[in-house]
């Protein structure tokens, strides 16, 4: 059977058509000979990420994104299809990833732990890891500190390589040296010093010891008087010192009692003290007494009668 060219050529552009009708929607993420589930998740921000890019669990490619569409409020819903082979629990987590330092994303399911599988066009929980280059920010900003303190190191020793400073550093070796040298000299002069005086320091050595000595002796002295006092604090506090106290004590309740019974009006003494008639009674008395002498002065006669010849009226 011949078959004619213009056949051949349909057939070949029949196959070819249908070869570049199943490439770009190979390309463009849909399985083109196995049957498959649509799962969706929703982003906030899918800078990165576009149509076919695989869906990865530990690496290992299980699916690729097949659409992309932008909501109203901004967020952006994104369509897996995932061979029906897998199963894909229901809380499964979506997570956009970084894979290189370029800025290219992934989808990376954390398979969850559910019993309950996910639905064919379930929508899934969605989260958004940070970038490679945002992961590596505190690294860069450590490492810029560090080529800052690098930068200051180098100029402390090109300070240090300056000549000027290596002259300064000599000067100073110098200086060092000639106090060593100062520092040596001292040294012998004192050593010298002390064999000159080596006699004096024998004598002062001896005395030391002779005033060592008398201390001894004095401490020795100390001790008795030390010993003494123990003796007279011990006889001291084994005298009858609580018998004389409660003798005081008996004294003076007596002398408080006298006293109590003086300004009393028992007794004479009371009386006398307390009792304002016997001194009117006294007053009285020697205002008389007073008078009497007085009149005795003036009239003698009255009371004595005397004669020198011893004669006399004896009529008064």
């Amino acid at each position: 059977m011949n078959i004619s060219n213009e056949t051949k050529i349909g057939a070949l552009t029949t196959i070819a058509i249908a070869v570049l009708i199943l490439g770009y929607s190979f390309l463009k993420g849909n399985d083109v000979f196995g049957g498959s589930n649509k799962y969706y998740a929703i982003y906030k921000s899918v800078d990165g990420l576009t149509v076919s890019k695989p869906v990865l669990v530990n690496g290992f490619q299980i699916g690729h994104i097949s659409k992309m569409e932008l909501k109203p409020d901004g967020r952006t819903t994104v369509e897996f299809k995932i061979k029906d082979e897998y199963k894909v629990p229901v809380n499964t987590l979506a997570k956009l990833v970084s894979t290189d330092l370029l800025g290219s994303k992934a989808i990376v399911f954390l398979l969850g732990d559910s019993k309950q599988l996910a639905e064919n066009k379930d929508t899934l929980r969605a989260d958004i890891q940070g970038s490679l280059a945002e992961s590596l920010q505190p690294i860069q900003t450590k490492a810029e500190n560090l080529m800052t303190k690098l930068d200051s190191s180098l100029a402390s020793i090109n300070k240090i390589l300056n000549p000027n400073f290596q002259k300064n550093v000599d000067r100073s070796f110098a200086s060092i040296a000639n106090s060593l040298q100062t520092l040596e000299g001292t040294t012998k002069k004192i050593d010298e010093l002390v064999a000159t005086q080596s006699g004096h320091i024998n004598g002062i050595l001896t005395n030391a010891e002779i005033v060592s000595g008398n201390l001894k002796v004095s401490t020795a002295g100390l001790n008795n008087v030390t010993a003494n006092f123990q003796k007279f604090s011990g006889d001291l506090a084994n005298a009858n010192i609580k018998q004389t106290l409660e003798n005081t004590n008996k004294a003076v309740a007596d002398l408080q009692a006298t006293m109590a019974n003086i300004n009393s009006n028992k007794g004479s003494m009371g009386l006398l003290l307390n009792d304002d008639k016997l001194y009117k009674n006294l007053q009285s008395a020697s205002d008389n007494l007073n008078l009497l002498f007085l009149d005795l002065k003036a009239n003698p006669k009255r009371y004595v009668h005397f004669s020198v010849f011893g004669g006399g009226n004896k009529k008064d």
